[in-house]
């Protein structure tokens, strides 16, 4: 059962939200709430008319929105995330090439999303303290399953992090954390 808040993409969205600036734009706005172009600009070290060309290209995908109730003037434009996650396979090309090749980048572009914040957590792990050094994890298993039942895997780790996306720590000592989990059929 997928979240209400899960978007199946098509290959305009796909393609949108996986541009590496774009891609980042999405995790602040996703993380840090709504914002503003000149804000995220300031986050990105980008300059304003970078940052708003990207914004109007997630916008015309549908994956953020405009927030006014938020702006304090005519000219200010805040953004907010219309969907927290999407998804999507390769299969849902259907055969077309184009589509299968905007599919099959958007793969290589998140696994390569998913090693970097591994490899920034090797980086600053110095910085936390013992606790987070022993809760901070990864795991693997290798399991003998039917595409059924790796869908129903799927389904339910989706279930449990949105579990924990709906009920945030509010404790002190809460941080923002990255987690990812992929389950293919693979050789030893």
């Amino acid at each position: 059962m997928s979240p209400a808040n899960r978007r199946t993409a098509d290959t305009s969205v796909i393609a949108a939200i996986h541009h590496p600036l774009r891609r980042r734009l999405i995790d602040l706005i996703g993380v840090e709430g709504p914002s503003t172009a000149s804000r995220l600009a300031e986050a990105t070290g980008e300059l304003v008319g970078n940052i708003s060309h990207h914004l109007k290209v997630l916008a015309a995908a549908g994956v953020i929105v405009e927030a006014p109730e938020l702006a304090r003037n005519r000219r200010e434009r805040w953004w907010r995330s219309a969907h927290a996650s999407y998804s999507w396979s390769v299969a849902d090309a259907g055969g077309d090439p184009a589509a299968e090749l905007v599919a099959t980048s958007a793969e290589e572009a998140n696994l390569a999303h998913h090693a970097s914040k591994v490899r920034g957590w090797f980086e600053d792990r110095a910085e936390y303290d013992e606790a987070w050094l022993r809760a901070a994890f990864s795991t693997e298993s290798w399991v003998t399953i039917t595409p059924d039942r790796l869908a129903e895997l799927s389904g339910r780790i989706q279930d449990l992090i949105q579990e924990y996306y709906e009920n945030p720590s509010e404790d002190e000592d809460a941080e923002r954390v990255f987690v990812f989990a992929h389950g293919v059929p693979a050789k030893p």
